[in-house]
Protein backbone atom coordinates (compact mmCIF):
# COMPACT_ATOMS: atom_id res chain seq x y z
CA UNK A 1 0.00 0.00 0.00
CA UNK A 2 1.42 3.40 -1.09
CA UNK A 3 2.86 5.24 1.91
CA UNK A 4 0.66 9.57 2.17
CA UNK A 5 3.65 10.98 0.82
CA UNK A 6 3.30 8.73 -2.10
CA UNK A 7 -0.77 8.96 -2.39
CA UNK A 8 -0.42 12.86 -2.33
CA UNK A 9 2.25 12.63 -5.27
CA UNK A 10 0.74 9.95 -6.96
CA UNK A 11 -2.53 12.12 -7.54
CA UNK A 12 -0.45 15.71 -7.82
CA UNK A 13 1.04 14.06 -10.66
CA UNK A 14 -2.34 13.12 -12.11
CA UNK A 15 -3.25 16.12 -12.72
CA UNK A 16 -2.94 18.87 -15.24
CA UNK A 17 0.15 21.68 -15.75
CA UNK A 18 -1.41 23.82 -12.95
CA UNK A 19 -3.54 21.36 -11.37
CA UNK A 20 -3.64 22.97 -7.51
CA UNK A 21 -4.41 20.96 -4.24
CA UNK A 22 -4.85 21.42 -0.94
CA UNK A 23 -4.86 18.98 2.27
CA UNK A 24 -8.46 19.08 2.92
CA UNK A 25 -8.24 16.53 -0.24
CA UNK A 26 -6.08 13.92 1.73
CA UNK A 27 -8.10 14.21 4.90
CA UNK A 28 -9.89 10.60 4.32
CA UNK A 29 -5.80 9.08 4.10
CA UNK A 30 -4.62 10.38 7.82
CA UNK A 31 -5.04 13.44 10.35
CA UNK A 32 -4.39 16.87 9.15
CA UNK A 33 -1.36 16.82 11.26
CA UNK A 34 0.27 13.98 9.28
CA UNK A 35 -1.35 15.29 5.47
CA UNK A 36 0.66 18.64 6.61
CA UNK A 37 3.81 17.00 7.26
CA UNK A 38 3.67 14.95 4.08
CA UNK A 39 2.81 18.02 1.98
CA UNK A 40 5.95 19.91 3.97
CA UNK A 41 8.05 17.32 3.09
CA UNK A 42 7.46 16.71 -0.27
CA UNK A 43 7.88 21.01 -0.84
CA UNK A 44 11.24 20.22 0.82
CA UNK A 45 12.31 17.90 -1.72
CA UNK A 46 10.77 20.16 -4.50
CA UNK A 47 8.63 17.29 -5.55
CA UNK A 48 5.97 20.24 -4.55
CA UNK A 49 5.33 24.05 -4.84
CA UNK A 50 3.29 26.02 -2.34
CA UNK A 51 1.79 28.66 -3.97
CA UNK A 52 0.01 29.93 -1.06
CA UNK A 53 -0.76 29.36 2.08
CA UNK A 54 -2.86 25.53 1.54
CA UNK A 55 -2.19 25.13 -1.68
CA UNK A 56 0.35 23.49 -4.51
CA UNK A 57 1.04 22.36 -6.94
CA UNK A 58 3.73 19.65 -8.98
CA UNK A 59 6.61 21.76 -10.64
CA UNK A 60 6.99 20.57 -14.84
CA UNK A 61 9.39 18.65 -15.27
CA UNK A 62 11.53 19.10 -18.74
CA UNK A 63 14.97 18.11 -20.47
CA UNK A 64 16.19 21.53 -19.42
CA UNK A 65 14.84 21.25 -15.81
CA UNK A 66 12.33 21.44 -13.43
CA UNK A 67 10.09 24.64 -13.76
CA UNK A 68 6.70 26.48 -12.04
CA UNK A 69 3.94 25.55 -13.88
CA UNK A 70 2.65 28.66 -16.37
CA UNK A 71 0.51 31.13 -14.32
CA UNK A 72 -2.11 31.30 -16.35
CA UNK A 73 -2.81 27.77 -15.83
CA UNK A 74 -2.31 28.09 -12.00
CA UNK A 75 -4.45 30.70 -11.68
CA UNK A 76 -7.25 28.99 -14.23
CA UNK A 77 -6.86 25.90 -11.77
CA UNK A 78 -7.68 28.20 -8.96
CA UNK A 79 -11.05 29.95 -10.00
CA UNK A 80 -12.27 26.14 -11.74
CA UNK A 81 -12.07 25.31 -8.01
CA UNK A 82 -13.18 28.38 -5.96
CA UNK A 83 -16.24 28.82 -8.89
CA UNK A 84 -14.46 32.35 -8.59
CA UNK A 85 -13.62 34.77 -12.01
CA UNK A 86 -10.36 35.42 -12.71
CA UNK A 87 -9.14 37.87 -15.91
CA UNK A 88 -5.96 39.08 -16.90
CA UNK A 89 -5.97 42.46 -15.40
CA UNK A 90 -6.31 45.64 -17.40
CA UNK A 91 -2.94 46.69 -18.29
CA UNK A 92 -2.38 42.97 -20.07
CA UNK A 93 -6.04 43.59 -21.83
CA UNK A 94 -4.96 46.70 -23.12
CA UNK A 95 -1.83 45.23 -24.16
CA UNK A 96 -3.55 42.02 -25.99
CA UNK A 97 -6.49 44.73 -27.56
CA UNK A 98 -3.20 46.98 -29.08
CA UNK A 99 -4.22 49.74 -27.00
CA UNK A 100 -0.67 49.69 -25.74
CA UNK A 101 2.71 48.77 -26.62
CA UNK A 102 3.56 48.51 -22.66
CA UNK A 103 4.28 45.19 -21.61
CA UNK A 104 3.11 44.38 -17.72
CA UNK A 105 6.26 43.51 -15.80
CA UNK A 106 4.28 41.77 -13.25
CA UNK A 107 1.86 39.33 -13.73
CA UNK A 108 -1.56 40.53 -12.32
CA UNK A 109 -5.29 38.81 -12.47
CA UNK A 110 -8.31 40.26 -11.26
CA UNK A 111 -11.34 38.14 -9.05
CA UNK A 112 -14.31 38.26 -7.97
CA UNK A 113 -13.00 36.03 -4.79
CA UNK A 114 -10.00 37.66 -2.21
CA UNK A 115 -6.80 38.77 -3.09
CA UNK A 116 -4.31 36.64 -2.63
CA UNK A 117 -0.53 36.70 -3.89
CA UNK A 118 1.06 33.45 -5.39
CA UNK A 119 4.73 32.20 -5.28
CA UNK A 120 5.37 30.54 -8.92
CA UNK A 121 9.55 29.48 -8.58
CA UNK A 122 10.95 33.06 -8.51
CA UNK A 123 8.31 35.22 -9.52
CA UNK A 124 5.19 36.29 -7.88
CA UNK A 125 1.53 36.59 -9.28
CA UNK A 126 -0.91 38.72 -7.70
CA UNK A 127 -4.38 37.88 -7.65
CA UNK A 128 -6.33 41.14 -7.12
CA UNK A 129 -10.05 41.36 -5.63
CA UNK A 130 -12.10 43.53 -8.38
CA UNK A 131 -15.18 45.46 -8.34
CA UNK A 132 -18.27 43.32 -10.02
CA UNK A 133 -18.29 45.83 -13.08
CA UNK A 134 -14.82 45.49 -14.38
CA UNK A 135 -15.70 41.27 -14.42
CA UNK A 136 -19.55 42.03 -15.78
CA UNK A 137 -18.42 40.51 -19.19
CA UNK A 138 -16.02 37.97 -18.27
CA UNK A 139 -13.22 36.89 -20.14
CA UNK A 140 -14.16 37.60 -23.94
CA UNK A 141 -13.32 40.21 -25.97
CA UNK A 142 -15.76 42.89 -24.44
CA UNK A 143 -14.62 41.53 -21.32
CA UNK A 144 -11.39 42.30 -21.65
CA UNK A 145 -11.70 45.65 -22.97
CA UNK A 146 -13.79 46.80 -20.19
CA UNK A 147 -10.41 46.15 -18.29
CA UNK A 148 -8.47 47.97 -20.33
CA UNK A 149 -10.66 51.24 -20.81
CA UNK A 150 -10.26 51.47 -16.93
CA UNK A 151 -6.16 50.79 -17.32
CA UNK A 152 -6.44 53.30 -19.62
CA UNK A 153 -8.14 55.60 -17.51
CA UNK A 154 -10.59 58.83 -18.93
CA UNK A 155 -7.62 61.00 -20.57
CA UNK A 156 -7.24 58.27 -23.13
CA UNK A 157 -10.40 56.70 -23.51
CA UNK A 158 -11.72 58.19 -26.80
CA UNK A 159 -9.06 57.17 -28.74
CA UNK A 160 -9.00 53.72 -26.58
CA UNK A 161 -12.96 53.63 -27.86
CA UNK A 162 -12.24 54.51 -31.53
CA UNK A 163 -9.50 51.45 -31.74
CA UNK A 164 -11.68 49.03 -29.72
CA UNK A 165 -14.90 50.17 -32.22
CA UNK A 166 -12.61 49.01 -35.18
CA UNK A 167 -11.08 45.99 -34.09
CA UNK A 168 -13.63 44.34 -31.67
CA UNK A 169 -16.16 41.81 -33.50
CA UNK A 170 -19.86 43.42 -33.86
CA UNK A 171 -21.24 41.14 -31.29
CA UNK A 172 -18.41 41.69 -28.46
CA UNK A 173 -19.11 45.72 -29.08
CA UNK A 174 -22.72 45.33 -28.79
CA UNK A 175 -22.16 43.77 -25.52
CA UNK A 176 -20.10 46.30 -24.67
CA UNK A 177 -22.40 49.01 -25.01
CA UNK A 178 -25.56 47.01 -23.82
CA UNK A 179 -23.45 46.91 -20.19
CA UNK A 180 -22.81 50.54 -20.18
CA UNK A 181 -25.75 50.88 -17.01
CA UNK A 182 -23.12 49.26 -15.28
CA UNK A 183 -19.98 50.71 -15.24
CA UNK A 184 -18.40 53.82 -13.99
CA UNK A 185 -20.29 56.81 -15.58
CA UNK A 186 -16.79 58.36 -17.13
CA UNK A 187 -16.84 55.12 -19.16
CA UNK A 188 -20.78 54.69 -20.17
CA UNK A 189 -20.65 58.45 -20.88
CA UNK A 190 -17.72 57.43 -23.30
CA UNK A 191 -19.04 54.25 -24.81
CA UNK A 192 -22.48 55.82 -25.52
CA UNK A 193 -20.75 58.79 -27.40
CA UNK A 194 -18.57 56.22 -29.47
CA UNK A 195 -21.57 54.18 -29.89
CA UNK A 196 -23.21 56.91 -31.78
CA UNK A 197 -20.67 58.12 -33.88
CA UNK A 198 -20.35 54.32 -35.18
Amino acid sequence: MATLPESILLYAQSLPEGGVLSPKEFLHLGTRAAVDQALSRLTKENRLLRVARGIYVTPVSSRFGTRAPAPEKVVESLAARSGETVVPHGAAAANALGLTQQVPIREVYVTSGRTQKLKLGRSDVLVRHAPRWMLALGSGPAGAAVRALAWMGPTHVQESLAALHRTLPSAEWRALASTRAALPSWMARAIGEEAVRG
